[in-house]
């Protein structure tokens, strides 16, 4: 997996040393974790699991995932990875931390991930947000995605603020 850049950001591999920063920046927050598929992480030594998890997969070649620095700060700001695919097709997630929302930088992280998973070979992406996070639907359509459909989400017992899920997809 090579490093990307975007005119701010630098798209790298994630470090053990990053570990506190997630921890501190997004993973801890209940704001941010308030649309994802996981809960607040509750110390730093969950960060810490989860990162080692993320750092052994780096290992496969199909792995996405990165990182998002900010280039003039060097501050790991979130990150960026596909999180699935369905039919051939890849999903991605992102999260970054509420310092850094209302830039464009998530934008433009996902901008240059649908770019290197078109440059890999892949022929469409896929995304999905819940409906009420108006933001990220925002980010998805700025980035160039289409809405394809709405469904009820799985995961209402945990997270029942959530009553439909919207995929969208960006073809090559």
């Amino acid at each position: 997996m090579r490093e990307l850049e975007t005119a701010r950001l630098r798209l790298r591999r994630l470090r053990e040393t990053d570990a506190e920063r997630i921890f501190a920046c997004w993973a801890r927050d209940p704001e941010v974790t308030r649309f994802l598929t996981w809960q607040p992480h509750e110390s730093v030594d969950v960060t810490r699991l989860i990162l080692s998890r993320w750092l052994a997969d780096y290992e496969k070649p199909d792995v996405f995932r990165f990182g998002l620095e900010l280039k003039a700060e060097g501050a790991l700001i979130g990150m960026i990875d596909v999180v699935g695919s369905r039919d051939g097709i890849p999903y991605i997630g992102y999260c970054s931390g509420k310092a850094y929302w209302n830039n464009g930088y998530m934008t433009e992280a996902l901008t240059a991930m649908v770019r290197e998973l078109f440059d890999s070979g892949y022929a469409a992406v896929g995304i999905e947000a819940a409906a009420e996070n108006i933001a990220s639907n925002r980010v998805i359509q700025k980035a160039g995605f289409r809405l394809v459909g709405t469904r009820d989400p799985a995961e209402r017992e945990k997270k029942p603020w959530i009553s439909a899920i919207n995929t969208y997809r960006i073809d090559k």
